[in-house]
């Protein structure tokens, strides 16, 4: 019975996290949903300001914390191990619906493309991005990756999978093109207001900071395959030449996921 709860929870746990994706994509794009990223009268400059960078703070602290070694041996002292990963992927998505209900729209408008064609074909950019980022969780284990591999594992009493090193399709070109997804997602915008160019600037700077760390975790866990890995293949671009710490099998979740 413990273990059919344990895999409830870790679906349930999936199921929010991924209702919390889609909608992502609707209020980075300004797509379908009741609110997106621009929804709203304008608050004063500073409020909007300092409430909207408190919302991806609170992402980000939580985010952060929870993905590093000596928190996850802490925790797992009063949760099971297998749902540590359903929790992170829980909360993570939590947060981030506190954000989409709380931002504060920032309406001045930095560009805005005025022919449809090119709106369009703009916004179908920012659609790839979502799609890059969808497409690299499965070349590698998308369910392992938000925590139902482990519930499941747990029901049928197996260990957990060692995790492996590989560089599947995206992976030969960049080492991250989860992260990489998420900034076209977030930059390619036909219309650019102040708020989303806050959400896109401040998102961006959290991705290259997750990346430093998460990459010295990686060369920890994978030696000397993943260093030659780092030489060989850039770190976003894929036309630029690879230099400094790299990544290779993204272990944590944007989730707006950044890895983990």
């Amino acid at each position: 019975m413990t273990r059919l709860l344990v895999l409830l929870y870790g679906l349930i746990s999936y199921l929010i996290f991924f209702a919390t994706i889609l909608y992502a994509i609707g209020f980075v794009d300004r797509l379908i949903v009741p609110k997106h990223i621009d929804t709203g009268p304008d608050r004063p400059w500073a409020t909007a300001l300092l409430v909207n960078l408190a919302l991806m703070l609170i992402f980000a602290v939580q985010h952060s914390v929870m993905a590093r070694k000596s928190f996850k041996r802490w925790w797992t002292h009063y949760i099971p191990a297998s749902v540590e990963r359903s929790t992170y992927v829980l909360l993570a998505s939590l947060s981030l619906v506190l954000l989409f209900w709380q931002w504060q729209p920032m309406s001045a408008i930095i560009w805005h493309i005025r022919n449809e064609q090119l709106a369009t074909v703009i916004t179908g950019v920012s659609l790839l991005g979502w799609l890059i980022v969808f497409t690299s969780t499965f070349l590698i284990n998308h369910f392992e990756l938000f925590g139902l591999q482990q519930v499941i594992q747990n029901l049928s009493n197996r260990n957990p999978s060692a995790p492996t090193f590989r560089t599947p399709l995206y992976y030969q070109f960049v080492r991250h093109p989860i992260y990489l997804g998420f900034i076209i997602a977030f930059w390619a915008a036909p219309t650019m207001t102040v708020g989303h160019l806050l959400f896109a600037a401040v998102t961006t700077g959290y991705i290259l900071v997750g990346i430093y760390f998460e990459e010295r975790d990686l060369v920890d866990l994978f030696g000397d395959d993943y260093r030659r890995y780092r030489d060989r293949v850039a770190m976003l671009l894929p036309w630029r030449k690879s230099s400094g710490p790299s990544a290779i099998t993204p272990r944590k979740p944007i989730e707006l996921t950044t890895e983990r």
